[in-house]
Order: C-alpha cells, then sequence, then structure tokens
C-alpha cells in the first residue's frame, strides 16, 4: 500500500489495473481461503469473459472485480462501509478519475447477494450486472461448492443437520446472522443464483454450474443415508 501515494498523474488505465491487482493481492493475502486473491482473479476472468458479449465500460469492470471484496464485511463485523471506503481511497491515491471511482464504489456497495434482500439498493448499471454475474458464477459449480464448505469450517459449522430446514424467506439482517449448517446454504442461496444472473453469457455458465450442483447434493444425501 505504501508505493501508491505518490503515483504519476498521467498513469494509463493498464498501469492504474496493475496496480490495483498488487494492491489487492497484497491487501487479500492473508484472507479466508474463498474470498482471497484467487477468488478475486476467478472473478476477474469471469468478467472479461462476460463483457465480452455486453455494451459495458471495460475499465470499471475490470476495477469493480478486482475490489469488489477488498473488505467484505463479513470479516468486518457487519460493517459495509469499509469495503467501498477502501477502493474509494485507494483509487484517488492511484489518480482514477471521479466518475469511475462513484462507478466503482457503487458495485462494491450493491454487489452481495444479501444486497438484493435490500429494498434500498436501487443503483444498477450494466458493469454492476457483469461483475455481480462473475462473482455469482464463483458461488455455483464445483468450486462454489468448495467455497461453501470452506467457509462453513472457517465458521466452524455443522455440515448437515436434518432437523433443521432451509430458511427460504430470510430477511437481510437474518441472513447475515445466520448460523445454519453449510448445506442449508444451498438452498438458501447457491441454487437461487442461477435465476438471478443478469445476462446471457452469465446464465448459460450458471445453468452447467447448478447442474453440477445438484448432482452433487443427490450423492451427498445418498452416502449420508449409507445409500451408496
Amino acid at each position: 500500500m505504501g508505493g501508491t501515494c505518490c503515483l504519476n498523474l498521467n498513469m494509463t488505465q493498464q498501469e492504474q489495473i496493475e496496480n490495483t491487482k498488487t494492491f489487492v493481492k497484497e491487501t487479500l493475502k492473508h484472507a479466508e481461503g474463498g474470498h482471497d486473491w484467487f477468488h478475486i482473479l476467478r472473478v476477474y476472468k469471469n468478467a472479461l469473459l462476460i463483457s465480452k458479449k455486453e455494451e459495458v465500460d471495460g475499465f470499471v469492470v475490470q476495477l469493480g472485480a478486482l475490489l469488489h471484496d477488498i473488505a467484505d464485511s463479513k470479516f468486518h463485523d457487519g460493517d459495509e462501509t469499509v469495503g467501498p471506503k477502501l477502493a474509494q481511497d485507494f483509487l484517488t491515491r492511484i489518480h482514477v478519475e471521479k466518475d469511475v471511482i462513484e462507478h466503482v464504489v457503487n458495485i462494491i456497495e450493491n454487489i452481495s447477494y444479501n444486497s438484493s434482500l435490500d429494498p434500498s439498493k436501487t443503483f444498477k448499471s450494466p458493469e454492476l450486472d457483469v461483475v455481480q454475474d462473475a462473482d455469482r458464477l464463483d458461488a455455483l459449480g464445483a468450486i462454489g461448492i468448495a467455497r461453501t464448505f470452506n467457509y462453513g469450517g472457517f465458521k466452524n459449522r455443522a455440515l448437515y443437520n436434518p432437523d433443521i430446514l432451509p430458511d427460504l424467506n430470510m430477511s437481510k439482517d437474518v441472513y447475515k446472522k445466520s448460523t445454519a449448517p453449510t448445506i442449508n446454504h444451498f438452498y438458501e442461496k447457491l441454487l437461487l443464483l442461477k435465476d438471478l444472473m443478469n445476462t446471457k453469457t452469465g446464465k448459460l455458465i450458471a445453468e452447467k454450474r447448478h447442474e453440477f450442483m445438484m448432482l452433487y447434493l443427490e450423492q451427498f444425501y445418498a452416502e449420508w443415508e449409507g445409500e451408496k
């Protein structure tokens, strides 16, 4: 972080992207495995792929993808202001234009699933659509399963408890405070994402990853019951 205070005012957008990658990688070097630099890198790659078929500002998409989880509120006592503030301060230091900074901050403030449960969140843009889809794709499929159980282990949650049913009507506050078994998270969020995708490319990829997760759950329950 210390090397960004006096950067060239004439820095190109590509140089700003590269500096952002360095900043994010350093900031998240001790992050939980499902929300670390490699998560960011996967979302970044997803966003680039989706952007090929969308009319978007590629610079905003790249910065939004790189900074979307710079300080996830889950790891900051639920404080949703930390990430946007950290991103804004960093982008200001590397002399990104003010309108771009504002757009990226709006993406960070509105990208999460729990934001979709908040009726006060009304910001929309094609760039948010792309970054949101890119992030949601990383919650699906084989990696989505791995991340879900990694986080469940991090929070010392039960794998599964058939006596605790998924809550499909949670408010934002209830969702954020949930301590339910990890398998419940499939029904409370992951399996809902397929129908929440914004872009055509996102929808197509999500369908395949959704199918894989359904197969996984079928196998999980069979093994739980000693049937396979």
